[in-house]
């Protein structure tokens, strides 16, 4: 009589294949910058009759860019995990994950032609979350001693991107915005100026930042560019305070764009590169802005001289990244 087969060993369970592990959550800062750019083209057509479907298209690519970059790093969490919580632990990556909140904070200006009740449910989630992720960031600083040397341009996204709840409020005409919107003006004005001191004292006393991050000292424009823009959304006036932002944002962009001229020929492309981006565009929205209240001819040949910049270097930014894609570089661009 033949002995009875023994029963199957149970087979282990499949381990995914990782996708997409090497993409980096900063680059949800293109979608930043797309969007910052669509309003800045957007804000340009109404004070100088330019056609208002440059500000359609560029929307609709910071829409699509989005939703391609969403499913990326979606499929990056679910099949490699530990990679994503190693990012976020890292004490500079980690901070970026904010780009994605104000991406959701920014898309409502493109979104709300298409769908208004869209548009609110993103700002509702990007407000809700970057709220949460700036008590989180706060608390991990306060938590436990920090490096001089971690503290980068990078810093700034956490706690300053509280700064991009006002600036869609006003359009999505959503009831008892108003305390929120003053709130996290105030909260991230209030950090802004800690946080640049003490990145600008780790950029004067310490090592320069490496050759891929020195694109993320053009964020400390954002302080200046965005607080001026949120202040406006918040009060719906230019005052002296509104100006003097302003005038110290330019001031910081003239400098910032001088210590990066040079950065094409000594560093090879990295999608890093996309930090610049954000910056630019909210440069351009607040010279288009000012221009807007003094009307002044000096203010509208720097307003566009601006978007003329912003756009330059996005689409170069944009032509750059596409051309990686197709060569299937983006694991070496991502690096």
């Amino acid at each position: 009589m033949a002995a009875p087969l023994a029963p199957a060993a149970p087979e282990a369970p499949a381990v995914p294949v990782p996708r997409f592990d090497y993409l980096p959550v900063a680059l949800f800062g293109s979608v930043m910058g797309l969007t910052g750019l669509s309003v800045a083209w957007r804000l340009a057509a109404a004070r100088y009759g330019l056609p208002v479907l440059v500000a359609d298209a560029i929307g609709w690519g910071a829409l699509l860019s989005f939703i391609a970059l969403a499913l990326a790093y979606g499929a990056k969490a679910v099949t490699a995990w530990p990679a994503v919580t190693a990012e976020f632990r890292h004490p500079i990556a980690g901070n970026l994950f904010g780009t994605v909140l104000i991406s959701l904070l920014l898309l409502p200006f493109v979104l709300h032609d298409l769908s208004p009740a869209l548009a609110a449910a993103a700002w509702i989630v990007g407000t809700g979350g970057m709220a949460l992720f700036a008590v989180l960031i706060v608390s991990r600083w306060m938590g436990s001693r920090q490096q001089l040397a971690h503290a980068t341009p990078a810093w700034m996204v956490p706690v300053v991107g509280l700064l991009d709840i006002p600036l869609a409020a006003p359009a999505l005409g959503l009831p008892h915005t108003q305390t929120l919107a003053m709130a996290a003006l105030s909260i991230g004005l209030f950090f802004a100026g800690p946080l640049f001191t003490l990145v600008f004292a780790r950029l004067v006393f310490e090592e320069p930042l490496p050759p891929a991050q020195r694109p993320t000292l053009m964020i400390l424009v954002a302080p200046f560019a965005v607080g001026f823009s949120s202040y406006t959304a918040t009060f719906g006036r230019i005052d002296a305070f509104a100006e003097a932002l302003f005038l110290v944002g330019l001031f910081m962009f003239v400098v910032l764009l001088g210590r990066l001229r040079d950065l094409p020929r000594c560093c090879p492309f990295r999608v890093s590169w996309w930090a610049v981006s954000f910056p630019l565009a909210a440069m351009a929205v607040a010279a288009l802005r000012y221009a807007e209240h003094v009307r002044a001819v000096p203010a509208d040949i720097l307003a566009l001289a601006l978007l003329a910049l912003a756009t330059a270097g996005i689409a170069a930014l944009a032509t750059r990244t596409l051309v990686g894609i197709a060569r299937g570089e983006l694991r070496r661009l991502a690096g």
